[in-house]
C-alpha cells in the first residue's frame, strides 16, 4: 500500500504530540513517566519547531504517523502504536531519503524494535553515545544510510 505523505502546520502540533506521546508509551518501556513528562513540553513548544515534518494521515486528515528532518537526519519518526506494522514508518522513512536528504538517524538503543527497523532499511550502526541529547542516561546509537532500500 502506498501512503501519501503531506505537511503539518503549527496548528496540528496538540495533535502530533499526543501520537508521540502514544507511539512512546507503546515502544519506550525504559522510560518512567517522569520523563515522559520532561519530553513532553520540549516536544510542542522546541522540537517540532526545529524539524521540517511530514505526515501520514487517514482519509478524515487524522494523523496516523509523523517524520522530522533537519539537516540530513531523521530526528523523528513517530507512528501511532494501533498502526505500528502497516507500512506507515517505511512510507515516512522512504520518503525522508528520497526527498530530504536524510542519511543519519540517531536511536534510543533500549528501543530494538527501531533499531531493528533502521538496519533492515539499509542503515547501519556507526556509535554509540552513553547520554541522549539532553544528558540523560539513555544510549543512544548512531546510524548512518549504507544502502538505499
Amino acid at each position: 500500500m502506498t501512503y501519501p505523505i503531506s505537511k503539518i502546520a503549527p496548528s496540528e502540533y496538540p495533535q502530533v504530540v499526543e501520537l508521540w506521546e502514544a507511539s512512546v508509551r507503546a515502544t519506550h518501556e525504559f522510560l518512567p513517566e517522569e520523563d515522559i513528562q520532561f519530553f513532553k513540553p520540549l516536544i510542542l513548544n522546541e522540537y517540532l519547531k526545529a524539524v521540517e515534518l511530514n505526515c501520514v494521515r487517514d482519509d478524515s486528515g487524522k494523523i496516523l504517523g509523523f517524520s522530522g528532518v533537519a539537516e540530513g537526519n531523521l530526528e523523528m519518526l513517530f507512528v501511532h502504536p494501533v498502526f505500528a506494522g502497516k507500512g506507515i514508518g517505511k512510507a515516512l522513512l522512504t520518503y525522508a531519503l528520497e526527498n530530504l536528504g536524510v542519511s543519519k538517524v540517531d536511536v534510543n538503543e533500549q528501543n530494538p524494535k527501531a533499531t531493528a527497523f533502521y538496519l533492515k532499511n539499509g542503515f547501519e550502526i556507526i556509535g554509540r553515545s552513553e547520554l541522549d541529547g539532553t544528558g540523560k542516561p539513555y544510549p543512544i546509537l548512531h546510524l548512518e544510510i549504507s544502502k538505499k532500500p
